[in-house]
């Protein structure tokens, strides 16, 4: 009997991509405004530094510089 490949099990949350103005650096993830946050600690993001494109270690969720 010939058993098939099951697929990886998802992430318990999906990435999610943000876009960041200036007037709200420095960033950090959570945001301030996310309902989940506190689902990991805090952690800062040099979004700046990183060229205006920046991701969470924790959660995988993107930040973007729009300005």
């Amino acid at each position: 009997m010939a058993q098939s490949a099951s697929p990886a099990p998802a992430s318990a949350r999906a990435q999610q991509t943000y876009e960041v103005h200036r007037a709200e650096l420095p960033l950090s993830c959570p945001l301030p405004s996310m309902a989940v946050w506190n689902e990991h600690p805090r952690v800062y993001l040099s979004i700046v530094e990183d060229g205006g494109r920046s991701q969470c270690p924790y959660c995988g969720s993107v930040y973007v510089l729009v300005d």
